[in-house]
């Protein structure tokens, strides 16, 4: 038995919003143990509607769709389902009547389009919209195969899956199982290093170990199939063990954790803080850390000093050392850090200066260095990085705020 997930919009295609219905939903699939094997986008057009589902219905045993159900003349879903088969549309008179009540409750007029939302084609089960106006479907036109049909909104396709869709197929037969799945999260080590380290697991077909790169961080994700999640749980253990063993401090977490967020933890646990003083990231430091639930526990705040100027008013830096050694140098990052500490009384203190380009830089400070300052209770430490020019502005505030988050979290460690 396989899925395929079926995306309907052209916003979609233009990229002015993200699809972040189709990853949810894979995850979804995944934890009731149907395999997926392949996802689709289309605009909100007719023949590649129909198109696309007659495809998916000589391939896969059920489709899910989204988007395209609402009242306007460009959601067209639904017809387009029913036309690939051939089906006539019928109203549903229940389905009419919650609209009505739903749009009259909330003091908007219903329109004469807003009807077109209670067709369905003949045979199909409603699936219920409890918050919107757009209700799905859950019908099988064809022998072994079967469409469910949701909105694009992502707070009301969730509700519906939950309260209607999954109980469905689970009674239904079609979830086989489970997948379990468990992110290991690294910094400091490249995805091809990492992988040769781990090589022989990456061989592992029950649970599967694969990497996945991103901006400064790599990560591996275990999956394991199983009859129930303690039976998956005990196949994910051992592996995860065994990378953790081999990786050490590399890993720096699991899963929903970020490298504040694990900052943050070993701060609380200390009964410590942390402040930041940021030049080339602006800010990008303490929004990570900030974005933390809870992390005023650790987190006494910041200061953003683009120019020398309020490196020298706001925290303390010497003028002679800007002048001797420029704002992007240890000696100006030390002092930030210092200054962020004692202006704040924070334990410990994270501080950067860098280029982030794409001008600025000279042969002897080029795009894309950047200085890592921390001070703590036992002294204070510099360092010069270089991450390069080629990937831009964004990725080297990116990998600044990750590696100085991450050499935080290596001397707290060690302390």
């Amino acid at each position: 038995m396989s899925a395929e997930i079926l995306c309907i919009g052209t916003e979609l295609l233009l990229g002015n919003i993200t699809n972040g219905n189709a990853r949810w939903l894979a995850e979804e699939l995944a934890g009731l143990g149907i395999p997926h094997h392949r996802q689709e986008v289309v605009g909100d057009n007719r023949g590649r509607v129909i198109a696309a589902v007659r495809e998916a219905s000589s391939r896969c045993r059920l489709l899910i769709t989204t988007g395209g159900l609402g009242p306007t003349p460009d959601d067209l879903t639904t017809e387009a389902i029913a036309a690939a088969f051939e089906t006539p549309l019928v109203e549903h008179g229940a389905i009419w009547a919650d609209i009505q009540a739903k749009l009259s409750g909330r003091g908007r007029p219903c329109a004469p389009s807003n009807r077109k939302q209670a067709l369905l084609p003949q045979g199909a089960e409603v699936l219920p919209n409890a918050t919107g106006t757009a209700p799905g479907m859950i019908w099988s036109p064809c022998p072994g195969f079967t469409v469910l049909t949701f909105p694009g909104v992502p707070s009301e396709m969730r509700a519906m899956w939950q309260a209607t869709a999954d109980p469905w197929l689970r009674q239904n037969g079609l979830a086989d199982g489970l997948f379990a799945s468990r992110m290991l999260r690294f910094w400091g080590v490249g995805e091809s290093a990492l992988a040769e380290q781990v090589a022989d697991l990456l061989a592992s077909e029950n649970p599967t170990v694969a990497p996945y790169a991103g901006a400064g961080e790599v990560k591996l994700r275990i999956t394991a199939r199983a009859t129930n999640l303690p039976a998956a749980e005990a196949l994910l253990q051992p592996v995860e063990q065994e990378l953790r063993h081999r990786t050490a401090d590399a890993c720096f977490g699991s899963d929903a954790d970020s490298l504040a967020s694990v900052v943050l933890a070993l701060l609380r646990q200390r009964g410590q803080t942390l402040a930041v003083a940021e030049s080339c990231t602006g800010g990008g430091i303490g929004a990570a850390l900030a974005a933390v639930p809870g992390a005023s526990d650790g987190f006494l705040g910041g200061v953003i000093a683009y120019a020398n100027t309020v490196k020298q008013a706001v925290l303390g830096v010497p003028a002679e050392l800007l002048e001797r050694h420029g704002a992007v140098s240890d000696a100006v990052a030390l002092a930030m850090a210092q200054g962020a500490r004692q202006l704040t009384g924070a334990t410990w203190a994270i501080a950067v200066t860098g280029i982030a380009g794409p001008g600025g830089g000279t042969p002897e400070k080029p795009v894309g260095l950047v200085h890592i300052a921390i001070a703590g209770p036992d002294g204070s430490c510099s360092e010069g990085v270089r991450f390069g020019a080629l990937r831009g502005r964004d990725w080297i505030q990116t990998l600044t705020t990750g590696e100085a988050l991450n050499r935080l979290r290596l001397q707290l460690l060690a302390t």
